[in-house]
């Protein structure tokens, strides 16, 4: 376990979920900790269980100082690219919390436009706490949507995949078309789309 950073001053971690899969929304989170209430385990989501990741992200929105979840639609990753996207969701989480951070963490290796200073932090959800926190809030929210969108459209198995390219969901793909819920301007959907 990676011995968690937590810089002084009211930092706010930024992570997003969501950039790979073929479906869905990208979803961001911000995440300001406090340090007088410090949650143990805390790491990048990938390393965590599902089980672990549900039961911090609930002391995340116990205990953080202020916590924001949001998310760049389908149809606004087709048009800006999921760059872009990703961007767009990170500037709606920071913008949407409650307390005004005084700077900011970005997991990753580029920054969104934001109106305090900002950082990019390559592996930063494994590094900086606040990021870790960010990352557990923005994929356990993801990972509900698809639960939700598996309810819709079952026969792409998103319970399993969650959106993500595996050989099942590509011969979904292949067998059922794109559903409303695929991002039309990522290579295998488009792909299949041409077939149509």
């Amino acid at each position: 376990m990676p011995e968690l950073i937590i810089p002084p001053g009211l930092v706010c971690g930024v992570d997003e979920a969501g950039r790979g899969p073929l479906a869905g929304t990208v979803v961001a989170a911000a995440v300001i900790l406090d340090p007088l209430r410090p949650i143990a385990g805390l790491n990048d989501s990938k390393k965590l269980s599902e089980k672990k990741r549900d039961a911090l992200a609930v002391l995340i929105r116990e205990r953080a100082v202020a916590w924001a979840v949001a998310s760049a639609s389908v149809e606004e990753i087709d048009r800006l690219n999921i760059l872009h996207a990703s961007m767009l969701a990170m500037q709606r989480a920071v913008a949407a919390l409650s307390v005004r951070p005084t700077s900011a963490l970005i997991d990753g290796n580029r920054c969104p436009q934001l109106e305090m200073p900002s950082e990019a932090v390559v592996k930063g959800d494994g590094k900086i706490a606040s990021i870790a926190a960010a990352s557990i809030l923005a994929k356990t929210v993801r990972d509900a949507e698809m639960l939700a969108l598996h309810a819709q459209y079952p026969m792409y198995g998103f319970d399993r995949h969650m959106g993500y390219p595996t050989a099942a969901h590509c011969a979904a793909l292949a067998e059922h078309g794109a559903s409303p819920v695929h991002r039309r301007s990522f290579g295998p959907v488009a792909r299949q789309l041409a077939l149509l």
